[in-house]
């Protein structure tokens, strides 16, 4: 009896089927394995067309989509990077992702594979089909994990923006945000709150002035035992300490610990709770006003480290080079007459671990000149960390930094802003870092009466340079020797940091 149509069309669609299946066991693992780079390709071969083409279209556009977005939607991205909220999404959708993908390769290999496999060949598919599903599982949990790491430090470090503080400027993320902080002041604070402290004190502290369109740093260092730091006029702080911070009953040519700038964060918070308002870290804010009437700079943001934490950072970028020009002590205590246990010896371009670097930063023993000389060597140190703190840097080691971050890192900078300071920071890394030198001979000889009106001259005179006009000469020359325009010199106190952190052997000057 002759078939049906029906059986004839029947037995045709199975052999269409059945078709793709004629091919060798270890073409089929290749093509599947080779499909994962663009999903939806072995859905093809395999003659499934139409689910095909959908899944490699929805691939074509993923890829065309993250390309445009690496390419030009790059501010975008760090926006995105700095939302707890949008964060979560993404670990949902990378899971999601990376779920499907999986999918895609087990049944491609499923359809592209022989009817008939011999056991070892079935076995080898296995094998080769579990190890890349498992590289696959790897890599997306890696990614899942970074961005959890990511969304953990936000959240950490930059809280909700819940607490309104007096001394942060009100910022419109409607408008370009550098047209309406065309110089940006913040307050780098080095906390210690280190074994036999009650407290913490702030024994460094320094201010960051960035131009925001070049991205040209100058930093500024104050001594930790700066008195009498005075207080905007319209701060309550100035009518409890109308002279600057100290006390007048106590013999003004004696020391004051107590009263010393790096005290200023522990002591008067506990003296004074809520004198300045609404704030989230009182020390860091009253520091803000103090530092920034000191210098005669307003101070929009702060960003505190902890010292004692501050080598789980340089571990995590692998370590700094730095040059060391004189012995540098690791440990000891001059009030206690403790010698340090070993120092850091002299050379250039020493690579230095957390340990060392941490103690290349604050170390100060026996040395006249103590608080200076470790004030530039923090400079040097900051340059150091923003030059290991390459993209590739970052990127390869991105979870134990955060995790650093996490310990080390509190600051009032707003979360809608973290991505312009992230631009912003692009280009103090290729750009100019400088240190203003206060003059310590002239202005605080000792920390007891610091002369901060001529701290201010320096600093305006710094950063705001008066362009003096060459009046013309009436006597003739020749075109060789005709005057060239000249142009005002850079102030003497400001000193680049490129020749200041060279290899220059000898003590501290």
């Amino acid at each position: 009896m002759a078939p049906s149509r029906a059986q004839r069309a029947s037995h045709s669609s199975r052999a269409r089927r059945a078709r793709p299946r004629q091919r060798s066991a270890f073409a089929a693992l290749a093509i599947a394995v080779f499909g994962v780079l663009l999903p939806g390709t072995a859905y093809l071969v395999a003659r499934r067309t139409r689910l095909g083409s959908v899944v490699t279209f929805v691939s074509l556009a993923l890829y065309g989509a993250a390309a445009y977005i690496a390419l030009r939607k790059r501010d975008a991205i760090i926006s995105w990077a700095l939302d707890p909220g949008l964060l979560l999404w993404m670990i949902a959708g990378l899971s999601a992702v990376g779920l499907l993908w999986i999918v895609v390769l087990v049944t491609s290999y499923k359809m592209l594979r022989p009817l008939t496999v011999r056991p070892g060949s079935r076995l080898l598919g296995s094998l080769v089909v579990g190890a890349v599903c498992f590289a696959m599982t790897v890599s997306t949990a890696t990614a899942a994990q970074t961005l959890m790491a990511q969304r953990s430090l936000v959240k950490k470090v930059f809280g909700d923006d819940k607490t309104k503080s007096q001394t942060r400027p009100t910022i419109s993320t409607k408008k370009d945000v550098w047209q309406q902080l065309p110089r940006v002041n913040v307050l780098l604070l080095g906390a210690d709150d280190g074994e036999g402290r009650q407290g913490t004190r702030t024994d460094t502290v320094m201010v960051a002035s960035i131009d925001t369109k070049t991205g040209n740093t100058s930093l500024i260092s104050l001594t930790r035992n700066f008195m009498r730091m005075p207080f905007p006029a319209d701060s309550p702080l100035h009518r409890l300490y109308p002279t600057g911070y100290w006390d007048p009953s106590i013999d003004p040519s004696k020391e004051q610990p107590e009263f010393y700038l790096d005290a200023m964060y522990r002591n008067i918070p506990s003296q004074h709770p809520g004198v300045i308002g609404p704030s989230d870290n009182e020390g860091a804010d009253i520091l803000k006003l103090s530092v920034g009437e000191a210098l005669g700079l307003k101070i929009h943001y702060y960003v505190q480290v902890n010292l004692a934490g501050f080598a789980q950072l340089v571990e995590a970028l692998g370590g700094i080079t730095v040059n060391i020009n004189y012995p540098v002590p690791v440990g000891g205590n001059d009030d206690k007459k403790i010698p340090p246990s070993r120092y850091l010896q002299p050379g250039p371009n020493r690579k230095l671990n957390g340990t060392d670097a941490l103690w290349f930063a604050r170390g100060r023993y026996g040395v006249a000149t103590a608080d200076l000389a470790r004030q530039q060597r923090q400079h040097c140190t900051i340059q150091a960390i923003v030059e290991r703190a390459t993209p590739q840097n970052v990127l390869a080691n991105y979870q134990a930094i955060a995790h650093a971050g996490e310990q080390l890192i509190r600051t009032d900078i707003p979360p809608n802003l973290t991505g312009s300071f992230v631009t912003l920071g692009q280009r103090v890394k290729t750009a100019k870092i400088t240190n203003i030198d206060l003059d310590k001979e002239k202005n605080f000889p000792n920390g007891r009466d610091p002369n901060y009106a001529g701290m201010r001259e320096i600093v305006a005179k710094a950063l705001n340079p008066v362009t003096t006009p060459v009046p013309r000469r009436t006597t003739t020359r020749t075109p060789s020797t005709a005057a060239q325009p000249r142009t005002t010199p850079k102030p003497a106190d400001d000193d680049d940091l490129t020749s200041a952190c060279a290899y220059n052997p000898g003590p501290p000057s």
